[in-house]
């Protein structure tokens, strides 16, 4: 299976980008969450002109957070500075809605906003609407500013059929965070196969997690292993605590968590702005005071904390139903988990 990181937009980060590309990863990504990390088309364009070979991703943006000729202008300006080595990753805009208080978009608005991004990356000319007026847009600086000619891979945002099928239709690939079970990820595919215009080979599926390899007589719940992979429990905590409904399907021990976060927050799950208390830090280091809501249930649903043997048997079992490529968030020490990662997938 390939390997490949995740970040945070941040001053340095091309950096890690040039030392994921020496390790040999196959893809560096930076999340889109405007309010809470900087801007991931800065950080690629950083990137880009660091490195020669490794593939940058932007993980995930959104309708809800950009229009299509927008985001069309990003994506097709990095791949002028990097050709052909872009990925664009859509999605509903689930967390980065929510760290401004709102709601994701829909698949509808997802499945659109996908064919124009795709149409105006390949140098098309789209149907751009704005209420009740429509135009055609496209490209008029193509070949100059921007690179059109270069293939640019999609990839789209995916835990449900829904989206899924949106992937098969639009012929992209998928990108799932924390989910860690092969019969989900069967299912995903199953649901994009079927809503695919054409029978082509699947196109590329990756799995963003956290990973933590244990030491010798280390326990699987130690300090070690929560900070490694409390920022995507956190995540996790902090979505239940602003979906009540979600909460609602977890066990008890679970529940007892989201409920100790929002009294540590100081917010309830209808205050008007509890979002400027669930995500600040999100998808940071974790306090040491919030150790204990990192639950080995829930680090062993969303990360991969084990021997490496343990590890590498979960990793075999993913790519067995179909995953590509395994993306690691490190946020304790990030040269040392991205070459842990390298050791551990060659």
């Amino acid at each position: 299976m390939r390997a490949g990181v995740v970040v945070t937009a941040q001053p340095g980060v091309e950096d890690l980008a040039l030392q994921a590309e020496r390790l040999g990863l196959h893809s560096f990504w930076v999340n889109d969450t405007p309010m809470v990390h900087g801007d991931p088309f800065v950080a690629l364009g950083l990137c880009a002109k660091a490195t020669s070979r490794i593939r940058l991703g932007i993980g995930v943006t959104s309708p809800a957070l950009r229009s299509a000729p927008a985001a069309a202008s990003g994506f097709a300006s990095l791949n002028a500075l990097a050709p052909g080595r872009i990925i664009c990753g859509v999605g509903t805009g689930n967390t980065a809605r929510r760290t401004l208080g709102m709601r994701p978009t829909t698949a509808d608005a997802l499945e659109s906003f996908t064919a124009s991004v795709q149409g105006l990356c390949a140098g098309r000319a789209i149907e751009y609407r704005e209420g009740d007026r429509v135009c055609d847009v496209r490209f008029l600086h193509a070949g100059t500013q921007v690179n059109t000619a270069d293939p640019i891979e999609f990839v789209v945002a995916a835990l449900g059929p829904k989206a899924a099928a949106v992937a098969g239709r639009r012929g992209t690939g998928l990108i799932s965070f924390g989910l860690l079970d092969p019969a989900a990820w069967r299912a995903l595919h199953d649901a994009r196969r079927a809503a695919a215009r054409e029978t082509s080979p699947d196109p590329d599926s990756y799995l963003v997690t956290a990973l933590h390899i244990l030491g010798e007589g280390e326990a699987p719940d130690g300090d070690a292993a929560r900070d490694a992979t409390g920022h995507l429990v956190m995540s996790l905590l902090a979505f239940a605590a602003d979906t009540p409904a979600f909460a609602d399907q977890l066990g008890p021990a679970e529940r007892e968590a989201v409920r100790q976060l929002l009294d540590r927050r100081g917010t309830t799950p209808d205050a008007p702005d509890r979002h400027t208390r669930l995500y600040p830090n999100y998808l940071g280091r974790i306090a040491p005071q919030d150790r204990d809501l990192i639950l080995p249930s829930l680090m062993n649903a969303l990360a991969l904390v084990g021997t490496r043997d343990d590890v590498r048997a979960r990793v075999t079992a993913l790519q067995q139903a179909g995953v590509d490529e395994l993306l690691i968030q490190p946020v304790i020490d990030p040269p040392a988990e991205m070459a842990q990662l390298a050791k551990l997938l060659s």
